[in-house]
């Protein structure tokens, strides 16, 4: 796999356990892509806006049940001010954008923890910055939505009493209807396919959590094997 090019349907690198057969997708996880957020990323809007530095946190993030909603907002609420530019919106309206809390509030046209460009306590997303402050993982902080991305996992039943796994790029058709004014979406544009490693490296940690460690280590000994 070559820098600056998308990858082409190479097929599927299947990891069978107890209970799960793992089905990766060998061209996207053994290519370059790498996250480009502030060094050409166009976002996700109906024109490019590179000078936002939105990224896709244009939207609200969609949150995994009321357990994740409550520990982001116990987390939230240890934010300092000097760290996350809304903290004042945050305190006088939440961070949700409904009472049944499936969705972090969109202020000023983008998610409300994020930092925009300018500001002294550092652009970016606010849990992200704090968990580096803290010396943790941002997977501990932030939704999983956030930092799962750009990687999707369908589940689908296996017919034994078991699951099949498909781990994949999001694409645009995972947006639903945000796709359809979308005018970039990274993991379809050369741009992003830069980085110095391929993508079972650079997001290993992530990987781990997602599919398991044994797995992991299985298909990273495949991703390298000639």
């Amino acid at each position: 796999m070559t820098a600056a090019h998308v990858p082409s349907d190479e097929g599927f690198v299947e990891i069978a356990t107890a209970d799960t057969l793992w089905r990766v997708d060998r061209g996207f996880f053994a290519s370059r892509w790498t996250c480009i957020w502030g060094r050409g990323c166009q976002g996700i809007l109906a024109e490019p806006a590179e000078h936002l530095a939105q990224g896709c946190c244009s939207v609200g993030a969609e949150l995994d049940g009321d357990e994740e909603a409550m520990n982001l907002a116990a987390l939230a609420a240890t934010l300092p001010p000097n760290r996350f530019q809304f903290h004042g919106e945050a305190a006088s309206g939440g961070i949700f954008s409904s009472p049944e809390h499936k969705n972090t509030r969109v202020v000023d046209g983008a998610c409300i923890f994020l930092n925009r460009p300018g500001f002294d306590g550092g652009a970016g997303c606010a849990l992200h910055l704090a968990a580096a402050d803290a010396g943790e993982s941002p997977i501990d902080w932030k939704p999983s939505v956030c930092w799962q991305l750009p990687i999707k996992i369908d589940w689908a039943d296996r017919g034994d009493g078991g699951e099949i796994a498909t781990v994949r790029r999001w694409t645009r058709d995972d947006w639903g209807d945000d796709e359809e004014d979308m005018v970039w979406w990274c993991t379809e544009a050369p741009e992003a396919y830069v980085g110095d490693r391929p993508v079972v490296e650079s997001l290993g940690e992530e990987l781990q959590v997602m599919l398991g460690v044994p797995v992991y280590v299985e298909l990273r000994k495949r991703l390298q094997s000639p």
